[in-house]
């Protein structure tokens, strides 16, 4: 009788053991890896490049003041050139984006998209006909996405690239702004410089634009 209560008593904790284990949960480890800095899940549909692509939102078409209706042609990709920039680095640029209104003022750009485009040929006219000179160009060649570097603004308008390979960029970002920039609706100011980094410097490098 008691060989048969002991045999039971330990069927009862066998099953007690293998069912507790099944409601354990798995644990998922959180990524903090700093290489992922440079957003590369990021897609074109997730970022405001309408610079230097032909597809225009509402609220971007808003700051084309009588655009002209021929496109400046774009030059050939120079693949070459692209392919001899450097891909690795130890570079940090940061600052912060934002406005000035005509009093000084700064309206910040908080949680907006910025950009590294690789100053080459390519680029470079990009930057001299449609940023400086306001032109509208033809849709840019896709292989270009390749070499853009992506980052976002915090709530302040800081932002920060790190792992940036040494040489030139183009640092472009847009900041919204409505009422409070004396304009009668919301409107995207784009807003480029160029910026040059080396080793493993840390620029900073705020990225602004005083209103008129």
């Amino acid at each position: 009788m008691l060989k048969i209560q002991i045999i039971l008593w330990v069927s009862f904790l066998g099953i007690a053991l293998f069912t507790g284990c099944g409601q354990n949960e798995a644990y998922l480890p959180h990524s903090n890896d700093p290489s992922n800095r440079w957003d590369t899940q990021k897609s074109r549909d997730d970022v405001d490049v309408s610079d230097l692509d032909e597809t225009l939102t509402e609220s971007e078409m808003m700051m084309s003041e009588e655009r002209a209706s021929n496109k400046v042609k774009r030059m050939a990709f120079p693949a070459s050139e692209y392919a001899n920039l450097q891909k690795l680095g130890k570079g940090t640029i940061k600052g912060s984006i934002y406005l000035k209104d005509p009093y000084g003022r700064q309206i910040s750009g908080s949680g907006t998209r910025l950009y590294l485009n690789p100053v080459t040929s390519y680029s470079t006219q990009w930057y001299e006909e449609s940023y400086l000179e306001g032109n509208t160009m033809q849709q840019a060649d896709s292989r270009l996405f390749n070499y853009l570097k992506f980052t976002a603004s915090d709530s302040s308008g800081r932002y920060g690239f790190y792992g940036v390979p040494s040489g030139s960029y183009y640092l472009i970002g847009t900041v919204k702004c409505g009422q409070e920039c004396g304009f009668s609706g919301t409107k995207n100011v784009r807003i480029a410089k160029k910026v040059t980094i080396s080793g493993n410097q840390i620029l900073d490098a705020d990225l602004f634009k005083t209103l008129e």
